[in-house]
């Protein structure tokens, strides 16, 4: 991977990582991947930032920094559905986080395990509920709503309708009643 002013990074010899850089961000970033080892499905930008931002670890452009460089970096991998961003850890990060896990004090430690203790069921509640929308090639808009459960689809429904309103509008909508969506269509078929 290319030297990055900024970034946690590895140069490789003989498939070995041997050098780290030691910026100021390196703790956030070691945070982060952190977070992202202690659950199995990815957590939003939002969630990470709950965590790190209330507690004061550090300021909102530089949690924005250490994101964009972990993706950069192939450490973290980022994927968007309408404006929530998610990421989960790749085998490069965790790799990374076994070799630099020591750098996270103890109590750092402590304060995510009982954040997640704390927030496990809606974080992962909120990961597993998909919803995002495009424009179809006849001008209409198409909605892709998804329930997961870690990495199985448990329900699927595409909605085409006439306008990008209605869309977002069916998207937002699938956040907030999703369970009692999933609920009727189950009792309503089987």
């Amino acid at each position: 991977m290319k030297n990055k002013p900024g970034s946690l990074f590895f140069t490789r010899t003989s498939g070995t990582e041997i050098i780290m850089n030691q910026e100021p961000t390196t703790l956030y970033k070691l945070m982060v991947l952190y977070m992202l080892n202690c659950v199995n499905f990815p957590l939003t930008t939002a969630q990470i930032a709950e965590f790190i931002l209330d507690r004061d670890y550090t300021n909102f452009l530089t949690l924005q920094t250490v994101f964009s460089d972990l993706t950069e970096t192939g450490l973290a991998r980022s994927k968007t559905i309408l404006n929530r961003t998610q990421l989960s850890l790749t085998d490069e990060g965790k790799n990374t986080l076994h070799y630099f896990e020591n750098r996270i004090s103890d109590a750092i430690k402590e304060d995510i395990r009982e954040y997640f203790t704390a927030h496990r069921l809606e974080l992962r509640n909120e990961s597993s509920i998909q919803g995002d929308y495009y424009k179809l090639v006849n001008g209409e808009f198409e909605a892709q709503l998804v329930a997961k459960d870690g990495d199985v689809d448990l329900v699927g429904i595409r909605l085409s309708v006439p306008t990008e309103e209605l869309a977002a509008s069916i998207c937002d909508n699938w956040q907030k009643k999703n369970k009692e969506i999933y609920r009727y269509l189950t009792e309503q078929l089987f």
